[in-house]
């Protein structure tokens, strides 16, 4: 990416003007819109925490793990509005999705994912764009690694038509 358009990127996300409905996803053209947004945020994410003083490596998982969360599951599967989630968000990824769509879920992986998770939404807030309530939420649902390693260990254990018990206790079906 060009510096210039890193730089833009930066100042755009430092004054932090973010409108919600922005982030809608209806349509096709939406979802295109909004994955865009998100890059930027996301970018914007990476650049704070060099700035923080990690290392690149360091910089690049968290924002790898908080990508593949709101691109590829909130956006992408879910099309949810990432600065407007339902309640429950994250433990639907961690808890089935994850599990349900990695070759070889890990915990030691999810954990790492779950960690960029927590890190980006603490930028988010801390730009007020997320609020105290949602916040909390995050904090709470990325710290039940033990729970999500029991849900992937319940997984391979599956049976027969066991999958439907095991996809009922965290449902990825609308209601």
């Amino acid at each position: 990416m060009p510096l210039i358009r890193e730089l833009h990127v930066i100042e755009r996300v430092n004054e932090m003007k973010l409108v919600k409905t922005d982030f809608n996803v209806v349509t096709l053209e939406d979802e295109l819109r909004v994955d865009g947004l998100c890059r930027e945020l996301l970018i914007s994410f990476y650049q704070d925490r060099l700035g923080a003083g990690l290392s690149e490596q360091d910089a690049t998982l968290l924002a790898n793990s908080a990508d593949f969360f709101v691109r590829d599951f909130v956006v992408g599967a879910r099309q949810m509005n990432l600065l407007d989630a339902a309640p429950g968000v994250i433990r639907k990824f961690a808890g089935n999705w994850y599990i349900v769509n990695t070759l070889e879920p890990q915990a030691e992986e999810l954990a790492m994912h779950l960690n960029g998770i927590r890190e980006f939404y603490r930028f988010l807030f801390s730009h007020s764009a997320v609020g105290a309530d949602f916040m909390e939420e995050v904090e709470k649902d990325c710290s039940d690694i033990g729970y999500y390693s029991a849900r992937i260990v319940s997984f391979w254990e599956i049976r027969g038509d066991g999958y439907y018990a095991w996809e009922k206790e965290i449902s990825l079906r609308q209601v």
